[in-house]
């Protein structure tokens, strides 16, 4: 049986190769119902390659055939200020896609696509969507907006103009795989491709992420990366279930408090960066370091 690389570590090291770009572009034709070509992948924030990464999201920034701007990223482990930082992970694109004096008519049409492993509110779906719009108060019609370009009135929806977020909810996918996204869903929970898969991207993914086709230092690595993120995964899920434990049979704060220390001193333990502590127990750096 064919064993697959998780798409993570894909984003990381493989899909920024042009010769590549096919399973990017299969994913964004599933969730956005429409062809995708990519033309380039732009600098992003997580473009260095280094032991901490495993730690950390990972992201990729490309630009389409439409010269709109999509950003997908990866994301392992929770977030305390998650959404308001893919606010402004839009906002930025926005602002460096766009030259000082040109007008506001330029300004690019961003995508921003979260796949999540962790959980993230409540909710009974695995993919939401949502986007700026203007409902009528009064009438619940949706607004047009209606402008003069080159003598003619031209009008644009909201929707073509502010970004779009999408969030995949990795763990909440339970489904026997049928249509094309429920098999990207199952890919990225299980590493599992069909053999007859016919859905976009994903029968490149079968050819090119291939885990025995890695050179063995590329596995190692490869090996290093999944049992760190199981470890941490463990360490934090056992940390929480403590402590809400202990805070339940104390009846008190305090024991929630614990659990949170007892997260931060067995990751500081293996060693993850101090930054992914703060953003996973939301801990002040100070607290950190005392521990």
């Amino acid at each position: 049986m064919d064993k697959y690389i998780r798409f993570d570590w894909a984003v990381k090291r493989l899909l920024r190769n042009k010769a590549n770009f096919g399973v990017l572009e299969g994913l964004l034709t599933v969730l956005l119902n429409r062809p995708i070509q990519i033309l380039d992948i732009l600098e992003s924030e997580s473009n260095q390659q280094d032991y901490n990464d495993k730690f950390n999201r990972v992201d990729i920034k490309a630009r389409d055939s439409e010269d709109e701007i999509i950003i997908v990223e990866v994301q392992v482990t929770r977030e305390l200020y998650f959404l308001e930082r893919i606010l402004y992970g839009a906002a930025k694109a926005i602002i460096e896609h766009i030259e000082l004096g040109k007008l506001y008519s330029e300004v690019k049409k961003i995508y921003s696509i979260s796949i999540l492993y962790f959980d993230i509110g409540k909710g009974d779906d695995y993919l939401y969507h949502g986007q700026n719009t203007f409902t009528g108060v009064h009438t619940g019609d949706h607004l047009q907006v209606t402008m003069k370009e080159r003598d003619a009135l031209v009008r644009r929806l909201p929707s073509e103009i502010f970004p779009e977020y999408f969030l995949i909810r990795v763990n909440e996918f339970d489904k026997v795989a049928v249509t094309p996204l429920e098999e990207w869903l199952d890919y990225l929970k299980n590493d599992h491709i069909r053999p007859d898969t016919t859905t976009p991207g994903l029968k490149e993914a079968r050819e090119k992420l291939v885990y025995y086709d890695m050179d063995p230092s590329e596995r190692a690595a490869y090996d290093r990366h999944v049992d760190a993120i199981m470890i941490q995964n463990d360490v934090l899920g056992t940390a929480k279930f403590e402590g809400l434990v202990e805070g339940r049979a104390e009846g008190r704060a305090e024991g929630r408090t614990e659990g949170i220390l007892e997260v931060a001193r067995n990751m500081k333990k293996m060693g993850i960066p101090v930054e992914t502590i703060i953003r996973s127990t939301g801990l002040r750096p100070e607290e950190v370091e005392q521990l």
